[in-house]
């Protein structure tokens, strides 16, 4: 189809209005050939997407990794096809797993077609590093605009260390498209108070507020004033009556570039599904049309009714010229500032590199000491806590907080300088994320995704409330680290509603998430530095807050053997062991203690530290057999968490000291008596599988 002869397509006539519809049509069409998907929010946005990249966002489609681009969140990820489409019109070109051009769009209009299946670029909802120029993995809802306060911190942090002089290097702006479900989950809302409370003015979230979710209409139960709450927020609040008027959107937009002080929020009303016959319904939210009711809606688009992926002449070509005539520009003029930026400021100029390959400079770690062997020891979270600040000065912008916890999570950055990142001090290390776990996790996610390397910290019994964004940390393959002391019945007093049980087990059930549980100063030494190693795994340090013994590291095994999961820390001479003892975290004392009284009595044993299975799980068969060779039947896990998955080391013949109810409110002391945490419940069940063993 040729754009000149456009009143055959729509009786606007316009190429605005045919690229459009050549959106909503390529969304309408992959759906309805997937059988799946939600057709309705892409019909009814795509004026807004449309008018957003062609006229706003600052994007260079050959090269879409540009530092200095504007991201674009589609938090609404269930109408994954409005990404899909805008991001094959503008042509963006593909970048591989090598961080190389590949010399292949991003997406195809054959991925297009093979919407949501099996290794397509186009899963159902966006997924990061499986389809360049998806900013970060959204779907369950809240998630993408939580993620987007991240990447608008980390643009202001990048902007505070690397802009001076006169040369610019970070200055872009964050757009996120969100609607009703995002705003009804909480997690947008802590993210939301956490972006106005530090004016975040490049930050620009666009809700399209259609009143319509899957049970029906949101009177069912969502009929509050999100504008008026969005004010309180702090936020920079502008209407716009109608998705389709695109004058009235990009006005909306000019005014968020003209605020400096406060983030906006754009609310669209549209009609979902719009030009449907079922638009407004929760059909052309969530499942196809059926071929009659796509007939018909391309009917009223003035769209050739049988024509299916059409993309006339001239639309994918305008489009991309549009974007990539800002874009281009823009972004050549960056690499030559940022020429100019080298030769003035080689160390800055070589810091931002490595942060953008996700490296570390030489010698980051040399400053973290070796603790000496301390009968009294210190609680893991203080080792945490010196470690953090030995590391913190070397490894730029990594950078984090706790949820309103950090005198007892440790994780305060005190060196010279660290400060505190707040509305008038963008270049502070310190977050404060107040008591706002779920969003603390997801802005974290978001700031990872940007250079910066963040970490969280609040109590393990809390890692419930951040489950969502840890999951989709491992999903994207991401280096966040999550910090989580008070991880045992130790908490004491507190009682059952503070002391973690099940939630060892709920993160090392996680993919691709390193949980690590040092058992002392040197262990936790150990676990920061495989944490910032990671380049693809993010990292949960489970700490305590009792004290624990600091091992003498010249009569066990050094504490480097962390690196590998599990190792040896002490042995008996000559031949295979009776019993192998296993333990994690404040346990490995108790069965050190164990190890020798068993070793005085003339019974060889052997004592694992287990701080990784992850790890663990990644050595070869020849290594995990010399650590738990299967001649040794006698094996026993002790650890004060839930006993689900030690199974798979202590087989069945094992047996583990473990929990299997809720803890108590009671001194510690008393609660090991209670649970069996003793050094004679440990001799006792280890005699007795020494006794049973075939």
């Amino acid at each position: 189809m040729n754009p000149t002869s456009s009143d055959a397509v729509h009786e606007d006539g316009s190429l605005d209005r045919l690229s459009i519809d050549t959106i909503r049509t390529l969304s309408i069409d992959a759906v309805e050939k997937a059988n799946s998907g939600h057709p309705g929010t892409p019909m009814a946005l795509a004026p807004v997407g449309y008018t957003l990249w062609r006229d706003f966002l600052r994007y260079d489609p050959d090269t879409p990794d540009w530092p200095n681009r504007d991201r674009f969140v589609l938090s609404v990820g269930h109408a994954s096809m409005l990404l899909y489409a805008l991001l094959h019109l503008a042509g963006v070109k593909e970048i591989d797993a090598d961080g190389n051009e590949s010399g292949l769009p991003a997406v195809s209009l054959e991925d297009i077609r093979q919407f949501r299946q099996l290794g397509s670029k186009t899963p159902g909802h966006p997924e990061y590093r499986m389809t360049t120029g998806v900013e970060t993995t959204t779907g369950p809802l809240g998630q993408g605009c939580a993620n987007s306060v991240g990447m608008a911190i980390a643009e202001r942090a990048l902007a505070a260390r690397f802009n001076r002089d006169g040369i610019t290097l970070f200055d872009h702006d964050v757009y996120v498209l969100c609607g009703d479900g995002d705003m009804m989950e909480g997690i947008s809302g802590e993210a939301a108070s956490v972006a106005g409370h530090l004016g975040l003015s490049n930050l620009c979230w666009i809700y399209d507020s259609n009143s319509i979710s899957i049970e029906g209409s949101t009177e069912l139960a969502f009929t509050e004033d999100v504008g008026r709450r969005f004010e309180a927020y702090g936020w920079n609040v502008i209407h716009v009556d109608d998705a389709n008027d695109t004058r009235a959107i990009a006005q909306a937009l000019e005014k968020f570039r003209a605020e400096n002080d406060r983030p906006t929020f754009i609310v669209v009303r549209s009609v979902i599904g719009w030009g449907s016959p079922r638009a407004g319904s929760e059909k052309a939210h969530g499942e196809a049309l059926g071929a009659d009711n796509v007939r018909a809606t391309k009917k009223a688009y003035g769209w050739p009714e049988d024509a299916q992926f059409l993309v006339p002449d001239g639309v994918a070509e305008a489009f991309r010229s549009a974007i990539a005539g800002r874009g281009r520009p823009a972004r050549e003029a960056w690499e030559a500032e940022f020429d100019r930026y080298a030769k003035r400021f080689p160390e800055a100029a070589d810091e931002l590199q490595l942060l953008r390959q996700g490296k570390l400079a030489a010698g980051w770690d040399a400053d973290i000491a070796a603790f000496p062997a301390d009968a009294k020891g210190l609680a893991s979270r203080d080792a945490g806590g010196k470690v953090l600040n030995a590391i913190a000065p070397h490894v730029p912008l990594l950078m984090g907080g706790a949820a309103d916890l950090s005198p007892s999570t440790k994780t305060l950055l005190t060196f010279e300088g660290a400060g505190s990142f707040e509305p008038d001090s963008y270049g502070g290390r310190n977050m404060h994320f107040g008591v706002r776990e779920h969003a603390m996790g997801a802005i974290a996610n978001g700031m990872a995704l940007s250079y910066v390397r963040p970490y969280t910290a609040t109590f393990l019994v809390f890692a419930d409330y951040m489950r969502a964004p840890i999951r989709l940390a491992a999903i994207m393959e991401i280096p966040t680290v999550f910090v989580f002391t008070h991880d045992s019945i130790g908490v004491g007093e507190d009682g059952p509603t503070h002391q973690p049980i099940e939630h060892l087990a709920t993160l090392r059930a996680i993919p691709g998430l390193d949980t690590i549980r040092p058992c002392d100063a040197n262990e936790v030494a150990a676990a920061w530095k495989v944490a910032l190693s990671h380049t693809h795994e993010p990292t949960a340090l489970i700490l305590s807050r009792q004290a624990l013994p600091t091992l003498d590291r010249s009569r066990y095994a050094a504490a480097d053997g962390l690196q590998r999961g599990a190792y040896v820390l002490a042995d008996c001479a000559g031949g295979d062991p009776e019993i192998i003892l296993i333990a994690t975290g404040s346990e490995v004392s108790l069965a050190i203690e164990a190890h020798e009284k068993l070793s005085g009595d003339g019974v060889k044993s052997r004592v694992v530290s287990m701080p990784s299975w992850y790890l663990f799980e990644k050595q070869d068969a020849g290594y995990r057999e010399r650590v738990l060779p299967r001649s040794v039947k006698a094996r026993l896990a002790i650890e004060q968490a839930g006993s689900l998955g030690w199974d798979r080391y202590v087989g069945m013949d094992g047996a583990t000291i473990t929990m299997s109810t809720f803890g108590a409110s009671a001194p510690l002391a008393k609660l090991q008596q209670k649970f069996g945490f003793t050094l004679d419940n440990v001799l006792k069940v280890a005699r007795e599988l020494i006794a049973s063993a075939p």
